[in-house]
């Protein structure tokens, strides 16, 4: 089945299910695309959830003690780093006390916890932001992090479907059938992760990777892309031919805010690379190089299923992780799969007490053995990386150890909520989809297996 080119460059190389797929598009309204976090002691955050203020939790002078204030933020087509820094500017706090479990889709309708360090209720109380909500919900012992995180909730519309509402559902009947007999999804980074409009993160993080933070800087400014506004392309096209940041500075469109604060210092200290990085915010300048590591697991996980082995079931030299009772992997917990032990591996995974992992690349984390690491070194070699490489010593805190991600992640609650005929073309079709994924695995690897794009960027991607 054919991959677009923009899926193969951030090495999402194949498809797992051969059933076609229905076509259509996503995103078509912000509204069609709505994300809801759930922490593992069972919280959800709920876009359309009105908090009272004056909620038990919140009041309780026993909590109040704790130094965090834990909210619901709800926004609306806006990226999370943007959003949260909104708040803290709104607020008055530097934006290191606004903590968040995970970032959320921008192109989207999400909820997320965040918490905001040494604030009150009274300080957030009716905070008013365009395209942002803020509902304070209680006190919280410590700041939140991607531990706290269970995973995400999606109810998602797939709109201007070809095939007729029979056709739609026995085709994604099939397709869920195909994932279910393979125990889930393959747990590729999704575009998000890369930009679909822009995918570029990752080739700034390889740069950053080999050394080279003049590379980085300008694929991050000036490598323009077809699909963005003109404006900031053009931007981009001048400052790639003159490299001229006075001029960029002058021509970049207010809204590639990130952009212009690497300019700025390039414009006053030309030759320093590494703090025109560090002016980006902490999280901003780790997904580079996590984006990096991201796109060659996409390709290690590529190619071991096009080399036709199972991703639900180990082979010797693999890595495979123990899964908590709640279902969500523990990467600390692992095992190296040889002879002496794939027997009882295998049925561990079989019982859903285990599963099949691949490394993420970094200083620390080593390939895996056997055939499957044997595919991982010769991308390694064919991409030119050492894992030393990872341990970045011009900008130290953007290191990465590495560590193990599961290959397959499980599809949870999957229902189509309705298919019907578009109210503008009747000779189309819409259906609605719920589902739950575990932390860190993307709605649109699902969704890519469903519709089979032929174009990621037409098709909402």
């Amino acid at each position: 089945m054919q991959v677009s080119k923009l899926e193969k460059s951030v090495g999402i190389e194949v498809f797992i299910t051969s059933s076609p797929g229905v076509g259509g598009i996503i995103r078509d309204n912000i509204e069609d695309f709505i994300v809801e976090e759930v922490l593992v002691d069972g919280s959800k955050a709920q876009t359309d959830r009105t908090v009272d203020s004056g909620d038990a939790r919140a009041l309780d002078s026993s909590l109040a003690r704790n130094r965090y204030l834990i909210c619901v933020l709800a926004k609306r087509n806006r990226d999370t780093l943007s959003a949260v820094k909104a708040v803290a500017d709104h607020i008055g706090v530097n934006v290191g006390r606004v903590q968040i479990a995970g970032l959320k889709d921008a192109r989207a309708v999400t909820a997320q916890h965040i918490t905001i360090e040494d604030v009150s209720i009274d300080d957030v109380r009716g905070v008013k932001i365009k395209d942002i909500e803020l509902y304070p919900v209680g006190y919280f012992h410590s700041r939140l992090s991607s531990f706290y995180l269970f995973g995400n909730r999606f109810n998602i519309t797939i709109r201007s479907i070809s095939h007729s509402e029979s056709a739609t559902r026995k085709r994604t009947a099939r397709i869920a059938e195909e994932l279910g007999s393979v125990g889930g999804v393959p747990n590729f980074f999704g575009h998000q992760r890369f930009g679909t409009i822009r995918p570029i993160t990752h080739l700034v993080g390889k740069a950053i990777i080999q050394g080279n933070l003049p590379k980085a800087a300008l694929l991050f400014l000036a490598k323009p892309s077809p699909y963005e506004h003109s404006a900031s392309r053009e931007a981009r096209e001048t400052l790639h031919r003159t490299r001229d940041f006075k001029q960029a500075l002058s021509e970049f469109p207010r809204h590639l805010r990130y952009e212009r604060v690497m300019i700025k210092h390039l414009d006053e200290e030309p030759e320093d690379y590494v703090g025109a990085f560090r002016r980006l915010p902490l999280k901003l300048r780790e997904l580079f190089v996590q984006a990096y590591q991201s796109c060659l697991f996409n390709r290690f996980l590529s190619r071991r299923i096009a080399a036709g082995l199972p991703l639900n079931r180990a082979e010797n030299g693999d890595y495979v992780v123990s899964v908590q009772r709640s279902g969500l992997p523990m990467a600390s917990m692992y095992k190296m799969v040889g002879d002496e032990n794939i027997v009882e591996v295998n049925k561990a995974i079989t019982a859903g007490k285990m599963r099949l992992a691949l490394p993420l690349i970094g200083f620390k984390q080593h390939p895996s053995r056997g055939f499957q690491g044997e595919i991982e070194r010769a991308i390694l070699e064919e991409e030119n990386v050492e894992m030393a490489r990872f341990k970045v010593a011009a900008i130290p805190e953007i290191c990465l150890r590495g560590e193990l991600r599961c290959a397959l992640t499980p599809l949870r609650d999957f229902a189509v909520d309705g298919i019907s005929k578009e109210p503008v073309d009747a000779s189309k079709c819409k259906m609605g989809l719920s589902f739950m994924l575990y932390r860190s695995s993307y709605a649109t690897v699902v969704l890519r297996e469903l519709m089979k794009p032929r174009s990621p960027i037409k098709s909402g991607f």
